[in-house]
């Protein structure tokens, strides 16, 4: 048993080699609903542009690993030249099971915090750092104890992300959605595979009109060698590319839905609609049994286009943010 009124006696000092493997391991135990592996961990966290062994704070007893917070700030910009100054973020902060009721996750926290101030961060979010975040944000329900930490110290719910999962077993487009996929190729709209000069506007449009993140999430997965059968391009009677489906971009999951987008003054025409289930029908093909993403608004248009084809809400996560007092 853990006495609560001794204070830990852990030290807390920047990431040094050798530490990678305690700190998958405390993962391991802190955080069951989530493991992580060494090759994920070092993928998203140490050879991220980003990582600065400094922030990666980590809480030692004698020559064991009993807890980290990662404190990230932007050393590369993700898109032009922003460096997003004020910006900070604390992706994941862990204690070992064995470690808790001695304020070692209030102390890992409150460094990380001030490391970033040292840095001149006045405003820390967690979770929702890109591009390599590992969870959209905290959820509460599998870790209530640390939403009550982040709490204490400041951090306030910004919005909500919903991870959503549907079943592929089975899985047909629907008539309607074939009704309105031949309605709109008879006006001129067109569904293909993007080809190699395709992606100049793809990822343009990615980029322009949604999020630099994902515009880097398309371009970097088919560097790797993502095939491009992997997504479905819309193209309107201009020519236009309107908007795009796919699966398989992070982390070559191919059962990870997404990126996904639609031109705004496209949405409410069915497109999106023939698009999702475009996709999710390659993905059934490839031998896919399921569809999941980690992020959209539950009660976004997007949210409530995902419940229609099927998906249901597996959890939900809290994007929060720290402003520091100025």
């Amino acid at each position: 048993m853990t006495d609560p009124t001794t204070t830990s006696r852990a030290r807390i000092r920047g990431f040094r080699t050798g530490d990678g493997p305690g700190v998958v391991e405390v993962w391991r135990r802190a955080a069951p609903a989530d493991p992580l592996t060494p090759d994920r961990f070092r993928t998203l966290v140490l050879l991220d542009a980003n990582f600065d062994p400094d922030g990666l704070r980590v809480a030692v007893e004698g020559d064991r690993v009993v807890g980290a917070a990662y404190a990230v700030r932007r050393l590369t910009p993700m898109a032009g030249t922003d460096l997003e100054p004020e910006q900070g973020w604390i992706p994941f902060f862990l204690v070992d099971p064995a470690a808790r009721g001695h304020g070692l996750g209030r102390r890992l926290l409150s460094d990380a915090l001030d490391w970033l101030h040292a840095h001149g961060r006045t405003r820390v979010d967690f979770s929702s750092y890109t591009p390599n975040y590992i969870l959209p944000g905290l959820d509460a329900e599998a870790y209530p104890e640390a939403a009550g930490l982040l709490e204490s110290l400041g951090f306030r719910t910004l919005y909500e992300a919903a991870a959503m999962d549907r079943g592929l077993t089975g899985h047909r487009i629907p008539d309607d959605v074939v009704r309105r996929m031949d309605e709109l190729t008879a006006r001129g709209h067109r569904f293909t595979t993007p080809s190699d000069d395709d992606l100049v506007e793809l990822i343009a449009l990615a980029g322009t009109h949604f999020t630099p993140d994902w515009a880097r999430a398309i371009r970097e997965c088919l560097v790797a060698g993502t095939p491009l059968d992997r997504i479905v391009v819309a193209r309107d009677p201009s020519g236009r590319l309107v908007g795009w489906a796919m699966h398989g971009a992070y982390e070559s999951v191919d059962e990870r839905f997404g990126p996904f987008g639609v031109l705004e003054e496209m949405r409410g025409t069915g497109l999106g609609k023939v698009l999702l289930h475009l996709v999710l029908e390659r993905m059934r093909a490839r031998g896919a049994h399921s569809a999941w993403f980690l992020w959209t608004g539950e009660r976004s248009p997007a949210g409530h286009l995902y419940r229609k084809a099927g998906f249901s809400t597996t959890r939900v996560f809290r994007v929060m943010r720290r402003e520091a007092a100025r």
